[in-house]
């Protein structure tokens, strides 16, 4: 049976363990922990090391020499090791050395349901162990692997990524003042403005005096901040715009202009669900939902039959991303079919309703623009702008 497009969920290579080293790495900011499934040798070795990828690579080719010694022939070598705070550098690192690496989707390993169970980092290691060489073995359901992205691949994603943090940290700073004002009844003032910093010096309370002092001072600096964070977000959107124009007929540029074309859809959104989701090689419209997030999680045990609500597995940017854009999708695409079709299965006007469908709506979205993109299909009754 032909393997389907980006099926992770099992291994496209026969395993030959006789001639293959697995391993599996356990990583910590202070240690990394290797254990190793070597022909010959009836041990299983464990090592803790540095976190140093030299380091790594000379334990391999130790373990290669011993089994080597044991008139082994070693034409394969494979590791795995957990999605984390280390990302996709280590797999990209010994891919080029021509070590097969694999990064496993930590929520795809079962553990044990005790309440109290045992964990160490040499108990993680003998479990990845377990399901990795299921995985190798090609037996579903063991554990899934993550697409590994190129450098150029994970750098663009870098820009919509540090424009939500701005933005972020723009509406902290603004709620922090106006918290601060509204502690001294002053509740029209507007941070954002220009001339704010101007305007703060002729505030004056409700009892007829002007701000304290120390405030004063304060308010100060959280406007210079402010301005700061506002200037680099201008600074983001316009290198962007820059690369969009620069090369417009590069893939995911030409895919984010075409998104943008649909009428409440802007830049920023259409930016981020290219990189996030549209760009990625995802096998079918199933797999899609899935990545997002926007998939249901049923609940079923005998007689009992109920849906526990969102599976929440998946990318919270892109699911809350597409959450905003499906309300907004109502008010600027209101003959489409898909807004008429949640229209029609919300007619009770009961706001409970609305928020379940408007899940619906969102996933319906994303496949409908998925499907624009890999295909050419405008999604019926969507307004397009003049390209």
């Amino acid at each position: 049976m032909a393997q389907q497009l980006d099926d992770l969920s099992r291994s496209p290579t026969p395993l030959d363990q006789d001639s293959t080293i697995i391993t599996v790495i356990e990583m910590s900011q202070a240690t990394w922990l290797v254990a190793g499934i070597v022909p010959g040798i009836g041990r299983h070795p464990l090592k803790k090391i540095e976190p140093n990828e030299l380091e790594l690579l000379c334990l391999l080719m130790r373990w290669r020499a011993e089994a080597m010694k044991k008139g082994r022939t070693i034409t394969r070598i494979v590791v795995a090791f957990e999605a984390g705070r280390d990302g996709f550098w280590l797999a990209r690192w010994l891919r080029v050395r021509d070590i097969e690496s694999y990064v496993i989707h930590p929520t795809s390993v079962a553990v044990s349901r005790e309440h109290r169970r045992a964990k160490t980092d040499r108990l993680d290691t003998g479990l990845l162990k377990r399901v990795f060489l299921g995985w190798l073995r090609g037996e579903p359901d063991h554990c899934h692997m993550a697409a590994i992205p190129t450098l150029a691949e994970e750098d663009a994603k870098r820009p919509n990524r540090e424009r939500e943090g701005l933005v972020r940290e723009r509406t902290r700073l603004v709620n922090r003042m106006k918290s601060c004002l509204v502690r001294f009844g002053v509740r029209t003032f507007k941070p954002t403005l220009r001339n704010a910093p101007d305007r703060l010096a002729t505030l004056h309370t409700p009892e007829g005096v002007p701000l304290p002092p120390n405030t004063l001072l304060e308010l100060r600096r959280d406007m210079a901040r402010l301005r700061f964070v506002m200037d680099q977000i201008k600074e983001v959107e316009a290198a962007r715009a820059q690369g969009l124009k620069q090369a417009p007929q590069e893939k995911t540029h030409a895919m984010v202009n075409l998104l943008a074309r649909i009428l409440g859809i802007g830049i920023d959104t259409a930016d981020m669900l290219v990189h996030e989701v549209l760009a990625r090689n995802l096998r079918d419209r199933r797999a899609v939902a899935r990545y997002a997030g926007l998939t249901g999680s049923p609940d079923e045990s005998g007689s009992r039959r109920r849906e526990k609500g969102l599976a929440k597995a998946g990318s919270a940017r892109v699911r809350r991303g597409m959450i905003q854009l499906a309300w907004r999708f109502l008010l600027f695409q209101k003959e489409s079919a898909l807004a008429q079709w949640y229209r029609a299965r919300t007619a009770d006007a009961r706001g409970g309703t609305r928020k379940t469908m408007i899940v619906a709506l969102a996933r319906k979205l994303l496949i409908a623009l998925w499907r624009m993109l890999t295909t050419g299909e405008v999604p019926a009754g969507v307004v397009l702008r003049a390209a």
